[in-house]
């Protein structure tokens, strides 16, 4: 019997062997060059013919090519013809948090309580994740690993996504506390018999008056009294010393126009709206207090009946023109596999008014410095991180975007998935028929 279960521990431990995620790549240690490629910087600028030169998870050079800057100790890659990218960005993403939607064993992104600042979605994020690793071979090798439900749901962290375990993948950590803020309308749950139309939340001003009594009371707290009595509160206090940014998740206009009454009423320095789907009707008052907004996904339908059809495709140019800083986030039904979409949803953008490297930076430099992390993310420039992609063609369309070489800090990491795999797998069996 003992032998039995030896054989049978030994079989699940290959099983679990067998289905892990791409080992993470080591520290670079070879200088890496990269030549004749169109280099798209994150910032605006292209460069023709460039010459990105990196070492030690750092860009040394970015600029024409030089031929005086290699040399034969380099790993020279030949990419004429081809195009270099920053690495793409995922805010507002519960990916590694939820493997199955159907296995609750799988699901941890939302904790029991209404008010939950001092719940870290980091500790819960899984690097084994087959999900995530499905992100890479689109360009997505960052993320915002962020909480749902209650009405503060947590603490958000920036991680990137090839690493042993959350310690090694940390990017930035506890950059943010998100809170839900009450609708002004909900709909009638026709399933109860009830008229599916919009109605007034009659609640509403009530729980505007919970959430300024919370933060008033979390102000007086952390003033005075004892560390360690309570948690929550205290977890708020980088939130009012400017240290960390508090993301609003809300939608619509009375909504927005509320919670930026609610940021000067307690002199909050830093808060981004999340959602954010009528900002375009207020970004006069979004620009004039130095509000950003994480977008809803592109690729979504229109709220309401009388709404253009091609709105949400039409929303990112709306807030870049009124001169917000924006980026997307792809929240909602089956986020987390529709995370890979990221560029695709810029590419979206171009067809509706923004050119590619405007679209380009709603995923690349917008996103980093709405993260609080674009001294070392975002753009190709001297002094920040190696984090960038080598693709055949135009990364924002799916027809072009595959990548050959994916670094992060400067470490080659794989762009095999079980997705990728499966291709291979049967690509090759109807080419042998």
């Amino acid at each position: 019997m003992n032998t039995f279960k030896i054989y049978i521990i030994a079989l699940f431990s290959i099983c679990c062997t067998l289905s892990a995620q791409q080992t993470p790549a080591p520290i670079q240690t070879t200088t890496v060059a990269i030549k004749g490629a169109t280099a798209h910087v994150g910032n605006g600028s292209v460069i023709e013919n460039s010459l990105i030169v990196f070492e030690r998870g750092t860009l040394q050079y970015v600029g024409q090519m030089e031929s005086g800057k290699l040399n034969s100790q380099m790993n020279i890659i030949e990419a004429k013809g081809k195009h270099v990218y920053p690495g793409f960005i995922i805010p507002n993403s519960t990916l590694g948090l939820i493997e199955i939607d159907a296995v609750r064993a799988s699901d941890d992104d939302e904790e029991i309580g209404t008010w939950n600042p001092h719940i870290r979605s980091l500790i819960a994020y899984n690097t084994e994740s087959k999900v995530v690793e499905t992100m890479r071979p689109n360009g997505v090798l960052m993320a915002q690993i962020t909480p749902r439900g209650g009405r503060i749901s947590g603490t958000s962290s920036v991680v990137q996504l090839d690493a042993w375990n959350w310690e090694d993948a940390v990017v930035k950590i506890d950059d943010g506390i998100h809170m839900n803020w009450p609708s002004t309308f909900s709909r009638g749950r026709w399933w109860l018999g009830e008229d599916p139309g919009l109605k007034v939340n009659e609640k509403y001003n009530g729980q505007i008056q919970e959430l300024d009594s919370y933060f008033n009371n979390a102000k007086v707290h952390n003033a005075d009294a004892t560390p360690g009595l309570n948690l929550p509160f205290e977890a708020m206090k980088d939130i009012f010393e400017g240290d960390q940014t508090l993301f609003i998740h809300v939608d619509d206009e009375k909504g927005i126009i509320d919670a930026v009454n609610f940021k000067k009423q307690h002199d909050i320095a830093k808060v981004v709206l999340v959602g954010a789907y009528e900002a375009y009707k207020q970004t006069d008052l979004l620009k004039n207090h130095g509000v950003s907004v994480l977008l809803r996904r592109v690729h979504s339908r229109p709220n309401k009946s009388d709404e253009d059809y091609d709105l949400p495709f039409k929303l990112a140019k709306k807030l870049v023109d009124g001169g917000v800083l924006v980026a997307l986030e792809a929240s909602g039904d089956m986020e987390r596999m529709n995370s890979r979409n990221l560029p695709f949803y810029a590419g979206t953008t171009v067809s509706y008014g923004l050119s590619k490297e405007e679209a380009l930076q709603l995923i690349t430099l917008n996103a980093a410095k709405i993260l609080g992390i674009e001294a070392r993310y975002g753009s190709l420039e001297i002094g920040k991180s190696a984090t960038l992609f080598i693709s055949k063609g135009d990364a924002l369309d799916m027809r072009t975007n595959q990548l050959e070489h994916a670094f992060i800090d400067g470490r080659n990491i794989s762009l095999e998935s079980h997705q990728t795999k499966l291709w291979k797998r049967y690509s090759n069996k109807y080419k042998n028929q």
